[in-house]
């Protein structure tokens, strides 16, 4: 089955939201086995939602299409969709009484405006919506189904997991589609497509591999297409397996886990703690990690010492290799990482210190310039680097080599 995804909104069009939905789609849609083959975003416009409808149902079985169903003028959708199928406005009594209900759970009494989400199309299937007012309609149209759906994010899931998807695996014998993710870290594409090169052309033409770069993150997905989940299964763990000891410790997890989660969890796991001096990366090292339950256990604090006074009074940095060295390198990332491994008492400590630009370079210190300082029990490194002339990928780069480099010295030694 192949399916197209229709997101309607002219907030989606000019950048005000992000169109999330459509991502989420198309992971529930992968497990089915439903092959999603467009994506399409349009303008709450009456043509631009019957164009995209006509196109879409050129190209796959399952539409699905998301927003504009709200209760205001603005929102087209419905009646849109009406008028196409045919169809006209009828007050759902079952819905009504619904909708009335929810309101009155709430300690609301509901307007006309909101009742109005009660007028459906005759002729489509009531999809209901636990979670708001306006409602899932489906309908049939030459072995096609067109499903529309609420905008709003968690309305949208909830019709999905509850109604959609049931009625997807009731009527139709889908194939089964495995996903398995390689997280690695610390190793460009380009490298990594070059050392798996064998293993990869050996792959059966049921498996496929997927390259899926972020800076400093690669995930490698393998992907399986077969009638038994169990034997798939095994097939696709023979490849991980190939794959992750080619990687070595490149290799920090499986399904998307999160590098920072990785980490804590390797930390929390030998009773370590970790501690924190960033300049550049402005706490956003620190931000990672603390976005984990439980980060307290090997995250005691850091120090966001972003200029040469905080470095000093902060982190225990001579005022005589600022003045020698300057704030980026070696030597005062070397002194920053000793000073916040004594503040907090950790085990191991990152320091970071670099220009993020877009300005304050210099010829010998040009923007993207960073020196990142990794020290545990037994040793130290340091290490120079030059991400380039964007701010803000400059600080994601660095942060993610700073784990990195905490995350080879904690499985290599």
């Amino acid at each position: 089955m192949r399916a197209e995804i229709i997101t309607i909104g002219d907030e989606i069009l000019i950048g005000q939201i992000v169109d999330t939905n459509s991502a989420w789609l198309g992971q529930q849609l992968s497990v089915l086995g439903v092959e999603v083959v467009q994506i399409s975003s349009v303008s709450d416009q009456r043509i631009a939602i019957v164009e995209a409808l006509e196109a879409a149902q050129g190209r796959a079985e399952l539409i699905l299409i998301t927003g504009g169903l709200g209760p205001t003028k603005d929102d087209i959708t419905k009646h849109t969709l009406a008028d196409y199928f045919g169809s006209r406005l009828e007050r759902n009594d079952y819905v009504y009484s619904r909708l009335k209900a929810w309101f009155e759970q709430r300690g609301r009494v509901m307007s006309e405006l909101n009742g109005r989400q009660a007028d459906l199309p005759h002729n489509a299937e009531v999809l209901d919506n636990e979670l708001g007012t306006a409602q899932g309609m489906l309908w049939r149209r030459g072995g096609k189904l067109i499903l529309s759906m609420p905008g709003v994010p968690y309305e949208m899931k909830w019709i999905v997991k509850n109604q959609l998807i049931p009625l997807l695996q009731r009527e139709f014998a889908l194939p089964i589609i495995l996903h398995r993710t390689i997280m690695t870290a610390g190793i460009v594409e380009s490298m990594i497509a070059e050392r798996i090169a064998t293993i990869e052309a050996e792959l059966p033409a049921h498996i496929k591999l997927a390259f899926l770069p972020r800076p400093g993150i690669v995930r490698l997905r393998l992907s399986a297409t077969g009638p038994k989940r169990t034997i798939l299964a095994k097939e696709v763990a023979v490849y991980e397996a190939r794959i992750t000891a080619e990687l070595g410790h490149h290799v920090y997890g499986f399904d998307d886990q999160l590098f920072e989660a990785a980490i804590g969890e390797k930390l929390k796991v030998g009773g370590q703690q970790l501690a924190l001096a960033e300049s550049c990366t402005g706490g956003n090292i620190a931000q990672l990690l603390t976005s984990i339950s439980g980060a307290s256990a090997y995250f005691p604090g850091g120090v966001v010492s972003y200029s040469n006074e905080a470095k000093i009074n902060m982190l225990g940095v001579r005022a005589e290799t600022l003045a020698d060295q300057g704030a980026v390198s070696e030597a005062t990332v070397l002194e920053m990482v000793a000073g916040v491994r004594e503040k907090f008492a950790a085990a191991y400590g990152i320091a970071v210190s670099g220009i993020a630009g877009p300005d304050g370079g210099t010829p010998e210190k040009p923007v993207g310039t960073v020196w990142i300082a990794v020290q545990g029990p037994s040793e130290t490194w340091v290490r120079l680097y030059n991400f380039g002339t964007d701010r803000a990928l400059n600080i994601e780069r660095a942060s993610m080599q700073a784990l990195y480099l905490l995350w080879k010295m904690l499985v290599t030694n």
